[in-house]
């Protein structure tokens, strides 16, 4: 087979031409303009962009009374196939728990510690030490996000944010992890200035002094620039100017879409607005060769008297198209066919999050790992093909005998060929330890292994195809796959 025939996800040979001369032409311009020898280019670092597979994560708070513990959740991302996380902290639990799964890790350090770690490269190699090198590589961490938004949430700390990013990087140099591990800092999209029309945006000027060593760290690491982009507080903020359907990736006629007088670049939702403003952004200064990684993104799902438009089926709408729009390579007006990976914020609704309703409804799941929405996205390929109609399970009848039961539970368990290693003492599956429940685990398990043939959800009379996903507590029943 081929290279280009092996080209990961949906990148078609039109769009790696297109991305890999633009890559080329960049590459030769700063051959250029900076006298850098040709065999010293990173040629790999500015395809990487063109690449690497685009892919979907989320973001896990912990804002919540009732947290899961590490192995629930870690529960819920296996069986959802969720395969990229980001946690805002490098909590030990929840590292372990992570360890062997193969999910690729997104760490923090937190606000409250950046200070420390921008002003000591000793403080900065210990948090490497405790929190990377110990669990590296048995759970995959793959990024280091220093702080959050602290250009906006910490302004005090931006004077030493570039310092705590080099001395991050430098400890893992000394490891051995700089290649494995990239370190960058996630941003709010409202450092952007005049975002619309894009070709306009730039930098808040009052942030250059760090957003210029900043940006050439990111690109001499290879390294991504993290945006935080929120098409919901634009549409809230817009007062009435950024039309609903355009902040949610509906299809817009035509003549509704937006021109960039510019570019002449047309422009069908918020979220490819946004990224693109920040490329040209970062153009005005004179980086062209680095890419974007939304680090979070998302709708909530509901709201208070003052955000009507917080629902459940806009949050759906949103996150469905979002996952939609990356997986399938649509990239942006600028960058076509070069997708922008994202994580969706976020896993949970934390419940105890201050400010407004909308503050405590942004995850995909309660705390006891049931869906807040089911996403409507069978259109983004055969690896994402969730809609409500296919979301069916097998559940054990209301009143059937338990001692047909118990023979149909022997059977799925036994010749059936169904893992019920989960029903064990001790395991996730285990409580309620009825019949009952056993049996609609095993049931729903063999239905699975069938193709959700309704043949195989019988029993002898004892088992129902049903809607309501069974799952409880830390036991979670696999529907369909949300993410890859």
């Amino acid at each position: 087979m081929s290279k280009l025939s092996s080209l990961p996800g949906r990148l078609s040979y039109m769009q790696f031409a297109f991305c890999f001369l633009h890559r080329l032409l960049n590459a030769y311009m700063i051959h250029i303009l900076y006298n850098i020898p040709e065999e010293r280019l990173c040629f790999d670092v500015s395809l990487f962009i063109c690449l690497a597979d685009a892919f979907i994560g989320v973001n896990i708070g912990t804002d919540l009374s009732d947290m899961p513990h590490p192995t629930q959740v870690v529960a819920l991302l296996k069986s959802q196939q969720i395969k990229h996380v980001r946690l805002y902290n490098a909590d030990r639990g929840m590292l372990l728990a992570l360890a062997n799964t193969g999910i690729k890790v997104a760490i923090s350090v937190p606000n409250e510690q950046l200070l420390g770690i921008g002003q000591s490269n000793a403080t900065a190699a210990n948090w490497v030490s405790q929190n990377v090198v110990a669990h590296y590589p048995s759970t995959n961490i793959t990024t280091i996000c220093v702080g959050s938004e602290v250009l906006t949430s910490l302004p005090n700390a931006a004077p030493i944010l570039v310092n705590a990013l080099r001395f991050i990087h430098s400890a893992l140099v000394a490891s051995n992890l700089d290649r494995q591990i990239k370190v960058s800092t996630p941003l709010p999209s409202s450092i952007i200035l005049d975002p619309f029309p894009p070709s306009q945006a730039f930098f808040n000027h009052s942030l250059n002094r760090v957003l210029v060593p900043m940006l050439s760290f990111l690109q001499s690491t290879g390294s991504s620039f993290m945006l935080n982009v929120y098409p919901y507080y634009d549409y809230m903020q817009s007062n009435g100017v950024i039309p609903l359907d355009y902040a949610l990736f509906k299809p817009l006629p035509a003549n509704r879409e937006v021109v960039d007088a510019n570019t002449l670049l047309h422009y069908t939702n918020v979220f490819d607005a946004v990224i693109d403003a920040a490329y040209f952004a970062m153009a005005s200064l004179n980086f062209t060769n680095i890419p974007v990684l939304v680090t979070e993104s998302g709708w909530p799902s509901k709201g208070d008297s003052k955000e009507p438009d917080a629902t459940l089926e806009n949050a759906n709408t949103y996150n469905s198209n979002l996952i939609r729009h990356v997986l399938n390579h649509t990239g942006t007006p600028k960058h076509p066919g070069i997708a922008v990976s994202t994580y969706i914020y976020e896993l949970y609704n934390e419940d105890t999050r201050p400010g407004p309703l909308s503050e405590k409804n942004w995850g995909l799941f309660d705390a006891n790992g049931a869906p807040i929405y089911v996403l409507h996205i069978t259109d983004a390929g055969s690896v994402l093909a969730n809609d409500t109609t296919n979301q069916t399970y097998c559940a054990a009848k209301d009143g059937a005998d338990v001692k047909l039961l118990q023979a149909a539970l022997d059977w799925a368990c036994g010749p059936g060929k169904v893992d019920c290693s989960q029903l064990a003492q001790g395991q996730p599956c285990y409580e309620p330890d009825t019949v009952a429940e056993h049996a609609t685990y095993a049931f729903d398990a063999y239905y699975k292994m069938n193709g959700k043939d309704p043949e195989a959800c019988d029993f002898k009379g004892v088992a129902a195809i049903t809607t309501s996903n069974p799952s409880h507590g830390s036991c979670v029943f696999l529907g369909r796959c949300y993410f890859v």
